[in-house]
């Protein structure tokens, strides 16, 4: 098969960097080498190097020389590289998947798919002039008709270290150690070297699942606790035993240790309505009293978020009791 002429490389080449060169932030050669090396793209830092001089004289994009490395970046009212046959309802998907997806991938992969979430947000952009078509106007119209509300009282994100998410998310997905420097809750500081096994987003916060080195139990950090994080270039195999479902299933997040329950409490009618609506488990059963009470019978995982749950209901719940399925009552 003929190789493709060193031109049709080249124009390829600098295809893949304008989609990925950002706006509103800069991005350095390495950044760019690394992002083209995870898509399969292996081209040599330098070649990189290059091909950026030559694009930031023909396009408008801002060359940062003040400081070395040197950072790239779209000029703000620059007309980025359009992502092909983008529709309408493809750029609200994007738009959608760039905000709720944004600390679940691994950050080099968001910041690869920068291109095409620049141009969804281009696509459903500010119509003042009506131009856009219907099925434009009405994609745009979407994000503000949906809302994802909370459970329970809003908090804001914890905030993380400068570097800490990526470095994280780097070593998650290729399966590297990754060497910390963690304070608990207690404020105690100390370095670690951790095998990263997952990554749960539970309200505003987000946990790393991971076991210590020469531990092989799995353990739950807060990212915003990582003063410092470093992926190691030594990898580790997977434990083929190791299941984040199951790991979530047994109730780890909410401080469990995956031992079910057969839970039994009474609840006001008015308390506990929803309950029947949205049961605690497929195996729930309500026993309905005379006296504005109910008697909610399920098995659950016992863990501390189910006693903070019942707890909340104040005096609206009341003999509550805890049976283990080997029949030892707690």
């Amino acid at each position: 098969m003929p190789q493709r002429p060193d031109t049709l490389e080249t124009v390829l080449l600098a295809v893949e960097l304008l989609r990925r060169i950002p706006r509103g932030r800069k991005i350095t050669a390495s950044e760019l080498h690394r992002q083209l090396k995870d898509a399969g793209i292996e081209r040599s830092e330098r070649t990189i190097q290059r091909q950026l001089e030559m694009l930031s004289s023909h396009f408008e994009i801002e060359r940062d020389e003040r400081s070395k490395p040197y950072g790239y970046r779209w000029l703000e009212r620059a007309q980025t590289l359009a992502v092909p046959h983008l529709t309408p309802h493809e750029s609200l998907l994007l738009q959608l998947a760039e905000e709720h997806l944004k600390h679940l991938l691994p950050a080099r992969l968001m910041q690869s798919m920068d291109g095409f979430f620049t141009q969804a947000r281009r696509n459903l952009g500010d119509d003042s002039q009506g131009h856009g078509t219907q099925s434009t106007r009405l994609a745009r119209e979407w994000p503000r008709k949906v809302r994802v509300v909370a459970t329970s009282q809003p908090l804001l994100p914890p905030a993380i270290p400068s570097g800490v998410l990526e470095e994280v998310s780097d070593a998650l997905y290729a399966n590297r150690w990754l060497e910390l420097d963690y304070q608990n809750a207690a404020g105690k500081r100390k370095s670690i070297k951790v095998m990263p096994l997952g990554l749960a987003q539970q309200g505003p916060r987000l946990y790393l699942v991971c076991r210590y080195e020469d531990f092989d139990n799995e353990r739950s950090l807060a990212l915003h606790r990582i003063r410092k994080a470093q992926a190691s270039t030594l990898t580790f195999a997977r434990p083929v035993e190791f299941d984040l479902q199951k790991y979530d299933d047994d109730g780890r997040f909410g401080f469990g240790e995956g031992q079910q329950v057969r839970l039994t409490f009474c609840i006001e009618n008015e308390a506990g309505f929803h309950l029947r609506e949205t049961p605690l488990s497929k195996d729930q059963h309500v026993q309905d009293h005379n006296d504005g009470w109910m008697e909610i019978t399920a098995t659950v995982v016992d863990s501390a978020m189910l006693d903070w749950w019942l707890r909340g209901f104040g005096t609206a719940v009341t003999d509550v009791r805890k049976m283990t399925l080997n029949t030892e009552e707690k």
